[in-house]
């Protein structure tokens, strides 16, 4: 405790923010204070804690390995006295929260529209902040605090980060029928030859069609590589590409009358689609409410049957 005399807890939010945000600007609108009050802020901190804490590299702002090291506990010790102080029962209805959730542009398709819907009668004081990042990025991401949730498939998650399976999905073929045989499908040699688009982040990125494929000593030819669904779909008509994607991405009705789906002819595993989270959010009441939400806005998907 007589080090905690030594400091003013103000201070450790404006450390909290400043670490977050990694930018003196963007973390004096998150606490509605002045930036140079927050400037002299982050001087006093600096000074406590013997280290720069944010220092300047290639036009942009980083943590020290001090403030790396920070974060982590700074964020369970101010969840854990926000729950001490705070109100100790929890209402959506009148709750005021900003959550950071990263998510591809296939679950903002077929996840997001239920979820908003819901939130907006059960918890209108909710509001979602939406970012896109590569899985690898999402669970960095979580383990530094800039996001509260993440959505997609984390099959490489470290030990501490927490996950829930939301519902199974499936790889699905989607071409133009008139490049395809009359029967519409292809032998393995046929679909491997064929020029193929890659949905990915990173156009050199082992998603499981890679990875299955060099399990196996097989490799297809990538022609593009992008990371929207929906531009991925727009390239076929009247092209021999293939697209190889979930089969919930793409509904009769969103993609063009000269395509058809049809099944890989190489048996590409199902997988399980899920929300992950850090153990610093599990006694967040706010956290674990909206965590039922989404998993209520997946109910739909994890009792039907694939197509």
């Amino acid at each position: 405790m007589d080090e905690l005399r030594k400091i003013d807890l103000n201070l450790l939010l404006t450390l909290h923010a400043l670490l977050l945000e990694k930018h003196v600007t963007r973390a004096a609108v998150r606490l509605h204070r002045s930036q140079p009050a927050v400037s002299h802020a982050l001087a006093l901190l600096r000074a406590h804690f013997d280290d720069p804490l944010l220092v300047r590299k290639g036009g942009k702002m980083l943590l020290t390995e001090r403030a790396q090291t920070l974060l982590p506990a700074l964020d369970g010790a101010l969840s854990e006295l926000n729950d001490l102080v705070g109100s100790p029962e929890f209402d959506p209805l009148t709750a005021r929260r900003t959550f950071r959730i990263a998510m591809s542009d296939y679950a903002a398709r077929i996840v997001l529209p239920s979820l908003v819907s819901y939130l907006r009668k059960a918890a209108p004081g909710f509001n979602l902040a939406i970012s896109q990042a590569s899985r690898e990025m999402m669970l960095t991401q979580l383990d530094d605090g800039e996001i509260d949730l993440a959505l997609g498939i984390f099959p490489d998650a470290r030990g501490e980060i927490l996950k829930e399976s939301l519902f199974p999905e499936q790889f699905i073929c989607l071409a133009d029928r008139a490049f395809l045989p009359a029967s519409r499908s292809l032998t393995l040699e046929e679909w491997l030859q064929k020029p193929h688009v890659m949905l990915g982040l990173k156009p050199d990125s082992l998603d499981e069609i890679e990875k299955t494929l060099a399990a196996n000593g097989l490799k297809r030819h990538i022609c593009i590589a992008l990371p929207h669904w929906s531009a991925a779909v727009r390239l076929l008509p009247g092209t021999d590409l293939i697209l190889t994607v979930a089969s919930r991405s793409i509904s009769p009705e969103s993609y063009h009358e000269s395509l058809c789906r049809f099944d890989p002819p190489v048996p590409l595993p199902g997988f399980m689609y899920e929300q992950a989270w850090h153990p610093r959010k599990v006694r967040d009441p706010a956290h674990q409410w909206l965590r039922c939400a989404i998993r209520r806005s997946c109910e739909s998907f994890s009792e039907a049957t694939i197509e």
